[in-house]
């Protein structure tokens, strides 16, 4: 059957509309109003009126099924809501949902053929299949063609080889790659004494020639796949390799690129997260994957970081609402079909661990449904990675008797218990937490699991006072706060949002799904 592209375009018009509404781009809200018959609609321009229906998670309202929408209607409104001064953001905006709708649509073609040849077990592929629960063109990777994406993009399944670069020894920071090849096997043969080798993505190539001093070696070496996060790639079952790639997702000023610092600062909040594992014992099915191995030479497509999993059977929480080879989801398949049993179980580690890093530690961590893995056993476990997003408060830190890491990033201290809560609203409660369970379970049954998980990790603590502020902004709040991910990550410059972080800005709000009877 050949896919249908209307519908295909319908799906992300929908999806890019309601975002908009969500944050409110341009007034847009001013907008909503009430129907003859006592509905709700949106007026687009030219005065197309879009019917509404109450929003399911994030957002009051949503695009009511089956309203046939164009994305030229909604980028055409778009300018006409925006600003002047954002109207190189909504050009901006505009090729990234362009860039989308191809994907979509190049996954749409090839999504049955990928789905035979992979095998039982390939989760970091079917979590590729899954869309982004909150930003509406995550499928967008800006400035590459299809052919780079069939040959690259994890939901495509492809393997490669891997190409190499030296790099003068005296700019190398950091460790060497273990499983590097020699010089000679790449073509590079007399430079083993003053350089280094430094693998690079196919991709990244012609970035990395381009750099004063930096040899690309002609010949590749190691084949590898993509993981979920594009970047990262799969050297071996418990072996991952992180890389720097010439793109943007979630938003233009996302770039997939690695800072000079970004990795030594992993590597402290990394060490930091295990100190507080020592003194809980009772959180023991709580692991974190090895991130300390890792090289930079001072750029930013200069740099590799490799990551080492322990043993156990490992699913990306991401994979779990995704399709399963034999039908149903990988939850189902996955859980022996006991899906409330086995969220249960993941919500209860994961709102245990972050409701204590929160309330003793003053920690909020950036694990998010693709950072976070489950490890399956008779009492299901939670595998931690990725940790240079998380948020510190040096006070609680410090009371605790743990000294405060020497982060580069300045923005990974905060000494405002509220900018604590947004991570921790936005990323374990929504997208951890809510985008799982009200995707694989009904609304109701879902609210009940996530909010009794919750409340049970808050009383723990009792009148604990950042206990009773988590409370607040959780389980008693009539609206939770929400990120501005389309505004900031491309529609409004950073001088204009003044967002020092694209991914920590928020302005938006939704209903308390916790509440909602």
């Amino acid at each position: 059957m050949i896919p249908d592209t209307r519908e295909t375009e319908r799906y992300l018009a929908a999806r890019v509309l309601n975002a908009l509404l969500r944050e409110d781009f341009g007034g847009l809200a001013s907008r909503v109003t009430r129907t003859p018959r006592g509905g709700v609609a949106i007026e687009l321009a030219g005065g197309h009126a879009v019917r509404l229906a109450p929003g399911s998670l994030f957002q009051d309202f949503v695009v009511a099924a089956g309203e046939a929408i164009g994305l030229d209607d909604v980028l055409a409104t778009a300018r006409e809501v925006a600003d002047p001064a954002d109207a190189a953001g909504v050009e901006a905006f505009a090729v990234e949902c362009g860039e989308a709708l191809r994907a979509l649509e190049l996954h749409d073609a090839h999504r049955a053929e990928v789905l035979a040849r992979i095998e039982p077990g390939d989760h970091e592929t079917l979590a590729a299949f899954v869309d982004h629960p909150v930003y509406p063109t995550a499928r967008a990777r800006h400035g590459l063609p299809a052919e780079a994406l069939l040959a690259y993009a994890p939901e495509f399944a492809p393997s490669f080889e891997l190409r190499w670069a030296a790099v003068p020894r005296e700019r190398a920071r950091g460790g060497e790659v273990p499983w590097r090849p020699e010089f000679a096997s790449v073509g590079l043969p007399d430079l083993g004494e003053t350089h280094v080798l430094f693998p690079v993505h196919p991709l990244t190539v012609a970035t990395v020639g381009d750099l004063p001093g930096v040899i690309v070696a002609s010949r590749p070496y190691l084949r590898v796949r993509p993981t979920l996060s594009m970047r990262t790639v799969m050297v071996g079952p418990r072996t991952h390799l992180k890389l720097p790639l010439p793109t943007s997702t979630l938003g233009l000023r996302n770039r997939r690129s690695i800072k000079p610092g970004v990795l030594a600062d992993g590597a402290r909040a990394e060490l930091l997260l295990r100190e507080v594992l020592a003194r809980e014992p009772d959180l023991g099915n709580v692991q974190i994957a090895d991130e300390q191995t890792y090289g930079h030479a001072g750029h930013e497509y200069l740099g590799w970081m490799i990551r080492e999993y322990p043993e156990g059977d490992l699913v990306p929480v991401a994979a779990l609402a995704a399709p399963a080879l034999r039908g149903g989801a990988v939850i189902e398949e996955v859980s022996g079909g006991d899906v409330a049993g086995l969220l249960h179980d993941y919500l209860t580690v994961l709102l245990r661990w972050n409701v204590c890093l929160f309330v003793k530690y003053g920690i909020a961590v950036e694990s998010h449904q693709q950072n976070l893995s489950l490890v399956l056993g008779d009492s299901p476990g939670l595998l931690l990675k990725d940790n240079d997003g998380l948020l510190v408060s040096p006070g609680p830190l410090a009371a605790a008797g743990l000294a405060v890491p020497a982060f580069e990033d300045g923005r990974m201290l905060t000494h405002d218990p509220h900018a604590l809560a947004d991570v921790f609203v936005t990323i374990t409660l929504h997208l951890a937490a809510a985008a799982v369970a009200f995707h694989t379970l009904p609304a109701e049954q879902a609210r009940r699991l996530v909010r009794d998980a919750l409340g049970a990790a808050i009383g723990e603590y009792g009148e604990h006072p950042m206990a009773r502020l988590l409370r607040a902004r959780t389980l008693d709040a009539d609206r939770l706060v929400g990120k501005s991910m389309i505004t900031a990550g491309t529609l409004v410059d950073k001088s204009r949002t003044g967002a020092l972080d694209v991914n920590k800005f928020y302005g938006t709000s939704g209903p308390n799904y916790l509440r909602r009877p």
